[in-house]
Parts: structure tokens; C-alpha cells; sequence
């Protein structure tokens, strides 16, 4: 059976391609997840790509993770920059671990500078819009998946 790879977004991810498009694109979050299953089943994984914009569904979703799941990447919107809750329950867990931004939070508002999530998180990937996603599931597969496996 593929691994699985949990991909959670935080809060108003769900209005991307209308959003600030000039900051987060115009790429939909149905788009990107769409993207990602493709790219996923070419590199031997599954994905599950999930959406809230309630910060203890995020942290729920991250406990459970390990259940069903071998690796997690974490878009968590806002919660990036502000939840403790969030970070322990990434700690918390013994998955490997991607943070994933569409824009470059470094480049932002200097609020936007701290990640929590970049504490639990084995790599960070940032402002190369939906191609983050697709690039965090390639460094998975490696990690994953047995060279010549595929």
C-alpha cells in the first residue's frame, strides 16, 4: 500500500484564487489538491488534503495524523505566525514533517517572520505558490519511499 501524506490548511486558505491574488495567486485550494493527488500517485504516495479554519480541528487532525498516516505538510495559514497549541501538537507527533507557504513569508510584514510551525518541521518551503506543495511531497517520497521502489 502507497504511504499516505496528510496535507492540512489552515484558516482562509479556502478563499485562494479570489484572495489577494497578487500576494497568494490565483490558484484555487481545489486546484492545488487536485495537483497534488496527481503528483502524489506519480511519485508512489497518497494524499489526504484537508481544509479548517478552526485552530483545535488542526490540532486534532495532527494528533490523529500518525493513526493513518507516514508523513504530514502543514500549510497553517495564520496559525503559522501565533499557535503554541499547534506547535505541541506537531512536537507531539513521529511523523516527518513539511511547513509549506505560497508566499514568501520573509518578504511579508515582520509579524509574518515567525513560523512556530518551522520548530516541528523537518523542512520549510516557501514562495513558490502551489509548487511548494508538489516540491514538499518529492522530499516525502524520498524520505518514504525505497530508492527504485517507484
Amino acid at each position: 500500500m502507497a504511504p499516505s501524506v496528510l496535507v492540512l490548511n489552515g484558516p482562509n486558505l479556502n478563499l485562494l484564487g479570489t484572495r489577494e491574488p497578487d500576494v497568494y495567486g490565483r490558484e484555487t485550494l481545489d486546484g492545488i489538491a487536485d495537483t497534488c493527488r496527481a503528483r502524489a500517485a506519480g511519485l508512489g504516495l497518497v494524499v489526504e488534503f484537508r481544509q479548517s479554519n478552526d485552530e483545535g480541528e488542526l490540532v486534532t487532525w495532527v494528533q490523529q495524523a500518525p493513526q493513518d498516516h507516514a508523513a504530514l505538510i502543514v500549510n497553517a495559514g495564520a496559525y503559522t505566525h501565533t499557535s503554541v497549541a499547534l506547535l505541541d501538537a506537531l512536537s507531539a507527533i513521529d511523523l516527518p514533517i513539511v511547513e509549506v507557504h505560497l508566499s514568501n513569508i520573509h518578504r511579508r510584514e515582520e509579524f509574518r517572520h515567525l513560523s512556530y510551525v518551522s520548530k516541528a518541521a523537518d523542512g520549510v518551503i516557501c514562495g513558490l505558490g502551489g509548487q511548494g506543495y508538489e516540491l514538499a511531497l518529492e522530499a516525502l517520497a524520498r524520505r518514504l519511499i525505497p530508492a527504485g521502489a517507484t
